[in-house]
């Protein structure tokens, strides 16, 4: 099938880097995206950072991508959060599309999260999906303000998830050939999930309580590693607009 060009951001560090590496070992040409140790460095939380991203991928693919898969994201509670978890990310798919739409076989993938199931702040949500992003801020202030700090990030999701179930069935994303999805990982073994939660034990209880996996908790890395990779495969031809949980069961257990 030749070589393929994939983009990653968030590249340098946990799924991201897992993912590369994966894509690497496999023969394809990866272009790594992130603010450090990146061939195209670049902050997702400011519009100067989306256009270096652009602008930087284009120069490094030659104008042609054929899958990117879009990690980058943070779980702060703060407003950088909204400006890249939702903002950034959709920066990131709409400015590399037409890159995309040099491809024979285009394949598009977003990571989202499990957590968008199961909380979210509709002030957030509907700020981000109006596209409004100083407004988006603004209520992430507020929910931080009032001691809400951990429902940005699981909002930030969710609002991902409903744009891209929109964007997926348009003419910009299926009628030009480019199947768009997320993966939505439950709890993983990650370097920032053990530090934020994994390894203290009331928290890491609490979690686990939110989030059940009956197939393991935490979940491997490599598993969403392996489920991101498929996607962006040619043997992806005909599946858009899915938010496919990788999650050890969470999501059914919660939503039967």
């Amino acid at each position: 099938m030749g070589i393929r060009t994939y983009v990653v951001t968030g590249a340098a560090s946990g799924i991201g880097a897992a993912t590369a590496d994966h894509l690497e070992k496999g023969g394809d040409r990866v272009i790594r995206c992130d603010v450090r140790d990146a061939e195209v460095t670049a902050d997702l939380t400011t519009p100067e950072g989306r256009e270096q991203l652009a602008s930087g991928v284009a120069a490094a693919s030659d104008g042609r991508v054929d899958g990117l898969i879009a990690v980058a994201g943070s779980a702060a509670p703060s407003p950088l959060t909204a400006r890249l978890n939702f903002f950034g990310t959709i920066a990131t798919l709409e400015r590399l599309r037409p890159l995309l739409a040099a491809s024979d076989r285009p394949r598009a993938v977003a990571v989202s999260s499990l957590s968008a199931i199961v909380a979210a702040d509709d002030s957030i949500v509907g700020a981000c999906l109006s596209m409004d992003e100083e407004a988006a801020v603004a209520a992430v202030t507020t929910a931080v303000e009032a001691g809400r700090g951990r429902i940005v990030y699981p909002s930030t999701k969710l609002a991902l998830n409903r744009w891209l179930r929109r964007a997926a069935v348009s003419p910009a994303w299926a009628e030009a050939g480019i199947p768009l999805n997320a993966v939505a990982p439950g709890v993983v073994d990650t370097e920032s999930a053990r530090t934020m939660f994994l390894d203290d034990p009331a928290t890491r209880a609490l979690v686990s309580s939110m989030m059940p996996q009956p197939l393991g908790f935490p979940g491997p890395v490599s598993a969403i590693v392996s489920l991101l990779a498929w996607t962006v495969s040619p043997d992806n031809a005909f599946m858009t607009g899915q938010i496919l949980y990788a999650d050890g069961g969470a999501e059914a257990t919660l939503r039967p």
